[in-house]
């Protein structure tokens, strides 16, 4: 038999909003807080992930912060002829703040307010939880830009995301921006169905997990997230289960190489680790949801 509708629709609610806003809310306010090396610098401090996204689950619990460095940004100028690289880098010096610096310095900020619940990670600081106050990751970055135009500073065209880099050195580049906007509009047009299908697959991933057919990781929510978004948005409505049905037969259809991220940026199954999911590791969530909703 299949999954039932009303398990579907339990997966399909969304997790706790009130702690992890107020842990924003905590987390924000250190950021902010005057007296830090970087308090007269321009940026700006954001949340991304599921709770920035609504598509949070009960049994998440990290909530990921982002602080951005307004006046420094790296780039990308592949894409332009030389003779426009040559006029971006006529007008554009290196900046006396760098990325190692914000960094350095927002680190400081987060022990001088959280001690030692702070623990640099790979690419996130992280914030251990205590009390009311859940786990978080805190995403130190800059601006990025892709660009595709650069003629003069008023006569330009450029992607806008953000970058960071990991503990081995490896810049990573995103749009988380572009991520929410279009996972926004993506439920809008499908009649609020495509959010609950979100947390529905997110949900069923944590069960695959706790039933030990697939290891965390396999399936991260961004890439859930990236996976429907390719879905045509006749395939939600009428109810869960038919919205489970029609978006898994379509998906396991469909030429997924060709799927893109919901930032739409990246194409969603490559081999960098970093932006994109493994074919791999997506086939074989593919094939345990399929089996669960088959021998439930």
């Amino acid at each position: 038999m299949s999954i039932p509708e009303s398990q579907l629709d339990t997966w399909s609610h969304q997790g706790s909003v009130a702690q992890s806003s107020a842990t924003y809310a905590t987390v924000k306010n250190a950021l902010e807080a005057a007296g830090s090396a970087y308090a007269g610098k321009s940026y700006k401090v954001f949340l991304q992930g599921s709770y920035g996204n609504d598509t949070n689950i009960y049994a998440e619990s990290d909530v990921d912060v982002v602080i951005q460095i307004e006046s420094v940004f790296y780039h990308d100028l592949n894409r332009l002829p030389q003779e426009q690289q040559a006029a971006f880098k006529a007008v554009h010096s290196d900046a006396t703040y760098t990325y190692d610096d914000f960094k350095r310095d927002v680190l400081a900020q987060l022990r001088v307010k959280f001690g030692a619940d702070v623990k640099p990670g790979d690419k996130a600081v992280k914030i251990a939880a205590t009390g009311g106050r859940r786990s978080t990751d805190v995403l130190i970055t800059t601006q990025f830009r892709r660009y595709h135009r650069f003629l003069a500073l008023d006569d330009q065209q450029f992607d806008s995301g953000i970058c960071f880099y990991n503990a081995s050195g490896t810049r990573i580049e995103n749009y988380p921006r572009q991520h929410s906007d279009n996972c926004t509009t993506k439920h809008q047009i499908t009649n609020s169905w495509f959010k609950p299908m979100v947390r529905i697959f997110k949900n069923l991933r944590s069960k695959l997990v706790d039933d030990g057919t697939i290891v965390s990781g396999d399936a991260p929510s961004y890439y859930l997230e990236g996976l429907l978004y390719n879905v045509p948005n006749e395939k939600f409505g009428g109810s869960y289960t038919d919205s489970f049905a029609n978006c898994i037969n379509w998906i396991w259809d469909a030429d997924r190489s060709q799927f893109v991220c919901a930032n739409g940026e990246y194409y969603l199954l490559r081999d960098d680790p970093n932006v994109t999911w493994s074919s791999a590791k997506c086939d074989k969530f593919l094939n345990a949801a399929v089996d669960l909703w088959k021998h439930w």
